[in-house]
């Protein structure tokens, strides 16, 4: 188990890149949550199996069609056991 907090740059407000996190993390069985933040960016706190984890960021950084990340701040937490993944406004 593994838990981290993602900083994702680039066009990634106002193309679904929320929704498709979550989906692809509901698709992986990952769990915790992710947010827009002030500047354009994308927050995002990804909770589970390392090899899950690891996939869903991979897919984060491609981004759904419109997407265009330019930069990911990735850093490992404490796991907190959430329980679903959601969207957070």
């Amino acid at each position: 188990m593994i838990c981290v907090h993602v900083r994702v740059s680039g066009l990634v407000q106002g193309v679904f890149f929320r929704a498709f996190t979550r989906d692809r993390a509901q698709e992986l069985g990952v769990k915790g949550w992710v947010k827009n933040i002030p500047g354009g960016g994308v927050e995002a706190v990804l909770e589970g199996d390392r090899k899950k984890v690891g996939e869903l960021l991979g897919l984060m950084k491609l981004g759904p069609t419109g997407a265009r990340v330019s930069g990911m701040e990735i850093a490992e937490l404490k796991c907190k056991d959430y329980e679903e993944f959601k969207i957070v406004y």
